[in-house]
């Protein structure tokens, strides 16, 4: 960090790390290692941190920007996106965001309820989040235990009669959104195999066997190891537990039971013009139909930003912020609220690495106003004044401490707090 430079952090939970800390699956504990540049700059003396604050509600964008030489909004994306079809309100219908967060004890989710009373479950999407929570409802519990999933989660999950999962999405085996190492890792789940009974993967095999498929190399080598599992899905098939993948269908309607709860969903059947292109050609919903009984659906169809600022500049439809380059009318943004709810970490990264490349640009340039009407100081003054409890770094390290202390207790990586209030009541009492 230049010497010159000092940079204060507003978070609304009162932890940092965010999909991190409840994005990433407890069976992915390498993924988090990244957690240890954010500490190392977080604990550099000119930086703050101010957890449990909420922009929009605690501090206003107006605010920040008299109190900055510049604000970069990396908020993500905070909304799901929905189906749209008849029933999907029933029980036992969730997003990715709802059960993830469930078994990653976010605050806002670990609560959920979710039923895992059923043999199956029916997940909407192809893509890595899609696959993480596959992996997740089928996973070795051994496995499970010493990770930091949700003690709620972890006990739900011990008493779970799903034995089938099936993944379902609009478009075919080459269009498939996730990567080869998340897909190859499912498919290698103990006591448990890949089923396949589209008609379009004996075609791909036959194109891939007599080399007349010209794909790019990350299209190439998904397309290769899904035909493999196909042909030899005959003889795995003994496992306890399976996962279904389905191309080619788009959802219609859930029809629940008596109770309310999703007894099954109503698939319609796609057709392609051209399923081998890497990127796909025009669907076209036809009128057959498949229906999947289930008694849990997740969907995971993507996430889309919300404006937390009536002042933020934000493009309603495309749901990101208005910007070019990730500059906005003085403000900057990085992430998903940047450029949609696409990629994957490293690739966020990069893009938080390129606007803090273009603000030192403005600096250099001379773009940043020298002086602001207020300063640093007064959103301190400002957060005191209106008696909100924030947290900062110094209070993230008791956390975190407890945390992994609690978990050594359970035999497991750490217990995290669920509860805000939980988490300020023990910063009260640690004091």
């Amino acid at each position: 960090m230049n010497d010159n430079h000092e940079v204060d952090i507003f978070e609304k939970l009162p932890v940092p790390f965010g999909l991190i800390r409840y994005g990433v699956a407890p069976d992915h504990p390498n993924i988090k290692n990244c957690t240890e540049t954010f500490n190392h700059v977080a604990s550099h003396e000119q930086c703050k941190f101010y957890g449990n604050i909420t922009v929009g509600k605690d501090v206003m964008l107006s605010d920040l920007l008299q109190s900055y030489h510049a604000v970069i909004l990396a908020y993500g994306a905070s909304a799901d996106k929905t189906m749209g079809i008849l029933g999907e309100n029933s029980k036992n219908v969730l997003s990715s965001r709802q059960i993830v967060g469930w078994y990653t004890g976010h605050p806002d989710y670990v609560n959920e309820t979710v039923c895992l009373n059923t043999d199956v479950a029916t997940i909407i999407g192809h893509g890595n989040v899609a696959v993480d929570v596959a992996r997740m409802l089928l996973q070795d519990l051994k496995i499970l235990k010493s990770t930091d999933i949700s003690e709620i989660a972890y006990e739900a999950l011990k008493k779970s009669q799903i034995k089938k999962v099936v993944m379902v999405g609009r478009r075919g085996p080459i269009q498939v959104a996730f990567t080869i190492s998340e897909f190859r890792e499912l498919s290698r789940l103990p006591n448990c195999h890949i089923e396949m009974h589209d008609p379009s993967i004996p075609k791909l095999s036959g194109l891939l066997k007599r080399k007349e498929l010209n794909l790019p190399r990350r299209a190439q080598r998904m397309t290769q190891l899904l035909c493999e599992l196909y042909e030899k899905q005959n003889s795995l098939n003994q496992s306890k537990n399976c996962i279904d993948l389905k191309f080619f269908r788009t959802p219609k309607e859930i029809i629940p039971d008596s109770d309310g709860r999703v007894e099954k969903i109503i698939f319609k059947i796609n057709e392609m013009e051209d399923f081998t292109s890497p990127e796909g050609s025009k669907l076209r919903i036809t009128d057959e139909e498949d229906v999947v009984n289930c008694g849990l659906v997740v969907r995971s169809i993507g996430y889309k930003s919300l404006s937390i600022d009536p002042s933020i500049p934000f493009d309603d439809k495309n749901h990101v912020v208005l910007q070019k380059a990730g500059r906005v009318l003085g403000l900057y943004c990085s992430g998903w609220v940047r450029t949609g709810p696409i990629g994957v970490l490293a690739q966020t990264m990069s893009s938080s690495f390129g606007t803090a490349e273009h603000l030192l640009e403005d600096i250099k340039r001379g773009e940043i106003p020298h002086n602001v009407p207020k300063g640093r100081d007064y959103i301190f003054d400002l957060l005191k004044k209106k008696g909100v409890k924030y947290v900062t770094f110094d209070d993230w390290k008791k956390i975190d401490k407890f945390e992994k202390e609690k978990g050594k207790e359970m035999g497991k990586e750490r217990e995290k707090f669920y509860n805000v209030e939980e988490v300020l009541k023990f910063l009260e009492e640690s004091k």
